[in-house]
């Protein structure tokens, strides 16, 4: 690395922290289209954030981040530093703060290095405990999915989202604005696409074999969605069927099917037999890969996923044909509206043809006007204390906007809640609340159900 030092004389430390080889990968990217000023050392810090990070693979152990150690001058573990407390829910009291700074440099040899973080979702623990501990040092932020496009989900103490310069994210959907960290005034910073593919290629070259069909299979992407209690496990398993037979509709009779890591084994199981039912030739992949490395293997002739970052990838990278199923339901089912994978749901249902409009996944298009009006209207409606300037925005587009299509990303009570376009008038809110009303309402409903039996 090129010797760099601070204003102040003292050298400078970059310390770079990922959970996901996608993560890292990203960061890899990053360095290699010089997104970062020289520094003395870069350190490549790992988390295992998995509910039992015992038994789950650390990154640095997985295919293809030999490729990317190179980038770094050591690699360190934020849970061995820490044990035996879990990344996920620690993070250091007020008061111990300047003791686990001093700890953390004397365990890294930082000495009194300058140091400068560059930390993923930094609205939570563990980035947010890092953030904390090293407290005068400057902050980049790098997304590594669609959740950069949504709201920060909770809202920042002052004293670390000032100290943000950036938000490094992949263009993942082309001209549209992040809203992430936007309250602190922090810009975003695109790392170039074809310079993250090389790197996946790189990871690509160096993964385990794979027995996949040839002749451009159609690839399944699953995402254990359950796990969140978003869908029951039956209804996740049921959204792989679908995703299946879709698929077959479309002409695809070789499948791959992509589970999740941590999804049970027997969902692959259902998936087969019903593949076997339906004559389909279906491949379960079993092995952890990223499902870019798939891309760049396969070739795939169509990616099918719900709402999967991995989707947009596909198109906006590799120029790959993709679908997706089940967007609707998960819109209505994500509780509170706020949830941070509102966002993430609202953009793919908005840009990725439905699995079963075969015309629009044969011409790849969805007409979606004005995509960044609704980011930022759904954005304000998640978030409003936080984005209280986004106001006009959402009226406006409320107002423009709404109809039958889009009433799929709001709640009447929730624009109600906000006085917002599309909410219950103010003289009329008393009427949800009013038993009698409610009454005969289910009357009114029983009524019009008889006639039409």
């Amino acid at each position: 690395m090129t010797s760099h030092t601070s204003t102040g004389g003292r050298r400078t430390t970059q310390i770079f922290f990922a959970s996901t080889l996608y993560g890292a990968a990203t960061l890899a990217a990053a360095l290699d289209a010089d997104r970062f000023p020289p520094a003395a050392r870069r350190l490549l810090l790992i988390s295992n954030n998995a509910a039992n990070p015992e038994t789950a693979p650390a990154l640095d152990t997985m295919p293809g981040f030999e490729q990317l150690r190179g980038r770094f001058d050591g690699v360190l573990s934020w849970n061995a530093a820490i044990s035996p407390f879990h990344p996920g829910g620690w993070a250091p009291r007020g008061d111990d703060v300047p003791l686990w700074e001093r700890y953390l440099r004397m365990l890294w040899d930082l000495g009194d290095d300058s140091v400068h973080l560059v930390v993923e979702s930094i609205q939570v623990n563990p980035a947010l405990a890092l953030t904390q501990i090293f407290t005068g040092a400057p902050v980049d932020v790098y997304a590594d999915g669609l959740m950069s496009y949504g709201p920060t989900r909770n809202k920042l103490d002052p004293l670390v989202g000032t100290r943000i310069d950036r938000l490094l994210h992949l263009d993942l959907v082309p001209g549209l604005k992040p809203l992430l960290l936007t309250e602190f005034g922090v810009e975003p910073e695109i790392v170039p696409g074809d310079t993250f593919t090389k790197v996946l290629a790189e990871l690509a070259d160096a993964g385990p074999d794979l027995d996949v069909p040839e002749g451009n299979p159609a690839l399944l992407l699953g995402q254990y969605l359950s796990a969140l209690d978003i869908l029951t496990a039956e209804e996740e398993e049921r959204l792989h069927v679908r995703m299946l037979k879709g698929a077959l509709e479309l002409g695809h009779e070789r499948v791959v099917f992509k589970p999740h890591p941590s999804a049970p084994a027997r969902w692959s199981r259902q998936l087969e037999q019903e593949a076997e039912r339906l004559g389909a030739e279906l491949t379960v992949l079993d092995e952890p890969v990223l499902a870019e490395v798939l891309y760049q293997r396969m070739q795939p002739a169509l990616v099918v996923g719900c709402f999967s970052t991995a989707l947009l990838t596909a198109s906006a990278l590799y120029g790959l044909p993709v679908a997706r199923i089940g967007t609707e339901v998960l819109l209505e089912r994500l509780t509170p509206y706020q949830n941070s994978n509102r966002v993430p749901v609202t953009i793919v249902d908005a840009t990725v043809p439905e699995l079963t409009d075969k015309a629009a996944v044969q011409a790849q298009h969805q007409e979606t006007p004005d995509l960044q009006g609704l980011v930022e209207a759904v954005g304000f409606a998640m978030q409003p204390q936080i984005y209280p300037a986004l106001r006009p925005a959402a009226e406006a587009y409320l107002s423009d906007r709404l109809n039958a299509h889009t009433w799929r990303y709001f709640k009447r009570r929730r624009l109600t809640s906000l006085a917002l376009p599309g909410g219950v008038p103010g003289q009329l809110g008393f009427i949800p609340r009013n038993a009698t009303v409610r009454r005969v309402a289910r009357r009114a409903r029983a009524v019009k159900r008889a006639a039409l039996g």
